[in-house]
């Protein structure tokens, strides 16, 4: 069958290339290219959604269009539709579409060639029989969509190429379905859709599965692919089965030491970091390390050691972090140069890591040191690498008590992704961190509005039922009760603390504040039984689990013992206000909590 071609293009990417192969291969195996891990920093704002092709018959990269001497292919402005019906016509239609994008004449040339094309093919169909063809030159027009940054228009065209071919019969069909799905996942990604396009990679997955067997190498692939996409919407537990399973996979197929080990061990060491397990983190950052140095990779073993100095860090193993940081320093300003990117993202480490450390005239001038880097970037540096930069170093400068600095560089930040397409995630995330910055300097309006437009675009985005999520909602419901929007607080409040239970538990600090603030918000509204009932459950909860220890168990004993002394006198007795009511301690608490998970996954982080 012809090569099916997955195409995910950035606006800032070169040239779309498609691939229409004059001669069909004979089988063209069911994998998606390789994907290396790439180096992780705390933000998700360095993250890109992956890209896999599914096809190993994908075209050469088209020329620069500067340096293209090509002529123009020949116009065929007199091919009408009577035409259609000749089972030429459409691979020939896309060879035009095919050479249109090469000779850089732009892709809305070569969209109509594929559109017909694509009609060309459906005209000479056999009744009955599924047509790969046509499959193929949906896939084309779909990736000649994205390339136009025509995102909702490649949807339903991939949608259509997935119900023509029928996994039943054989191999072929099978990959023009995996194909589609994957690219299906892609578009979906590039959308802000990360629901959907996890879903999308499961239904390929499957399918490959299905043709090859769960554990050939090919799988182990996808398995990797879809567990990054599994990372970006922090669902980590699906993320660590599956990465899981590759390591096994690849322990079975690859020698000792391979790099597609490393890149395994990688993505498991950023998710046991974002589990919270250090020591496991260590250990394959450890290993991926020595198969790098043995596979002579100097540059992948420094990005390895600013992970390692990143676990150091949160240790407390100061000492050693900064041998890991600057040993990956030294590497990066030999190789890359003093002015690279990356460069600036080990200043911003040590940065972080001084202040930890007490000396503060270190880390400022580590944070000014990145900042002159990221403003005057060295060619090849994507704004989402200056980005991520700038909302770690705001998350420092909030460390020294600088709110108004850091509201700057989150604005910066997000003027630099707004008009990237699969960004949505992490610009909701900087929204989110600029909403607690707002909110920090008592700007309650803006804090308000800035967490409203972070959680429309999570809500969109697939990650509504995350942790991350239910902590942000519960922000959003304190700067509207500063606000004195007090019905909708307890909205906010309510969905927070579902959220949290259902993710966190009920004996996490996070769902915690959110009881405590509920309860508070409750007693202003006058709903003075149902404010009793949850400090009564909290109350239990830290006697029977958590212990009295806690400075909040004595603050939350005598609010309780309040409400029900006021309960007993007169149920319609105004109510507290709630500057007295909810918990400063807990507002500091969430302060704190988001601003952590932020400086680790951008956002996210």
């Amino acid at each position: 069958m012809p090569g099916l071609v997955s195409v995910k293009t950035p606006p800032d990417a070169p040239p779309l290339r498609i691939a229409v192969p004059d001669e069909p291969p004979p089988h063209t195996p069911i994998r998606p290219e390789t994907i290396r891990s790439e180096p992780k920093s705390n933000s998700p704002a360095t993250r890109r959604p992956p890209s896999p092709s599914p096809s190993t018959s994908r075209a050469k990269p088209s020329p620069d269009r500067t340096s293209a001497k090509k002529k123009s292919p020949p116009e065929k402005n007199l091919i009408n539709e009577s035409s259609l019906d000749n089972p030429d016509l459409g691979p020939f239609l896309l060879k035009l579409a095919r050479d249109t994008i090469a000779s850089g004449e732009g892709p809305s040339k070569a969209l109509d060639y594929a559109l017909r094309a694509a009609k060309s093919f459906e005209k000479c169909a056999i009744e009955g029989e599924p047509s790969l063809d046509l499959a193929m030159s949906l896939h084309v027009v779909a990736a000649i969509y994205c390339s136009l940054g025509k995102f909702e228009e490649a949807v339903p065209v991939l949608e259509r190429a997935i119900r023509v071919p029928e996994v039943s019969r054989g191999a072929d069909h099978a990959l023009a379905v995996f194909s589609g799905y994957m690219q299906l996942g892609d578009t979906h990604s590039m959308l802000g859709q990360l629901d959907r396009s996890i879903e999308s990679y499961k239904e390929g997955l499957k399918i490959q599965m299905e043709a090859l067997g769960d554990n050939d190498p090919r799988v182990a692939e996808t398995c990797r692919y879809l567990a990054e996409a599994h990372v970006q919407a922090m669902q980590f537990d699906d993320a660590e089965n599956l990465c899981k399973k590759t390591l096994e996979i690849h322990r079975v197929h690859s020698p000792p030491a391979s790099l597609e080990e490393a890149a395994d061990r990688r993505l498991m060491a950023l998710i046991c970091e974002a589990k919270g397990d250090y020591e496991s983190a260590l250990e394959h950052l450890v290993l991926a390390s020595m198969a790098m140095i043995a596979n002579g990779q100097e540059t992948e073993v420094a990005s390895i050691d600013v992970s390692i100095g990143n676990i150091y860090s949160s240790l407390t193993r100061f000492d050693e972090a900064v041998f890991a940081y600057q040993k990956a320093l030294t590497v990066f300003k030999s190789s890359k140069g003093d002015n690279h990117p990356a460069v600036a993202s080990v200043f911003v480490r040590l940065a972080d890591l001084y202040y930890k450390t007490g000396k503060l005239r270190e880390s400022r001038s580590y944070c000014e040191n990145a900042l002159r880097i990221y403003a005057k970037p060295v060619p090849g540096t994507t704004a989402e690498e200056i980005a991520s930069g700038m909302t770690e170093i705001s998350a420092i400068y909030e460390l020294f008590n600088e709110p108004e600095e850091a509201l700057k560089l989150l604005q910066k930040a997000m003027k630099l992704l707004e008009d990237k397409p699969g960004q949505q995630s992490t610009i909701a995330g900087i929204e989110a961190r600029m909403g607690v910055m707002f909110y920090m300097v008592g700007r309650y309006e803006e804090s308000r509005s800035s967490f409203e437009s972070a959680v429309s675009k999570l809500r969109a985005s697939g990650e509504r039922k995350s942790a991350f999520f239910g902590v942000v909602l519960n922000q959003m419901g304190l700067a509207c009760v500063q606000l004195f929007k007090i019905d909708e607080a307890a909205e906010l409040f309510e969905e927070a603390r579902e959220i949290l239970e259902q993710e966190c538990g009920p004996c996490h600090q996070d769902t915690l504040g959110v009881y405590s603030n509920l309860a508070a918000t409750y007693d202003a509204m006058g709903r003075i039984e149902d404010a009793i009932e949850i400090l009564e459950y909290v109350l239990k909860l830290r006697e029977e689990k958590l212990g009295t220890a806690n400075p909040d168990f004595d603050d939350e004993k005598k609010r309780l013992a309040e409400l029900l002394k006021e309960a007993g006198r007169s149920r319609n007795k105004k109510a507290k206000s709630l500057e007295n009511l909810i918990d400063p301690n807990s507002k500091r608490t969430k302060k704190e909590t988001t601003s952590k998970k932020w400086s680790a996954f951008g956002f996210r982080s």
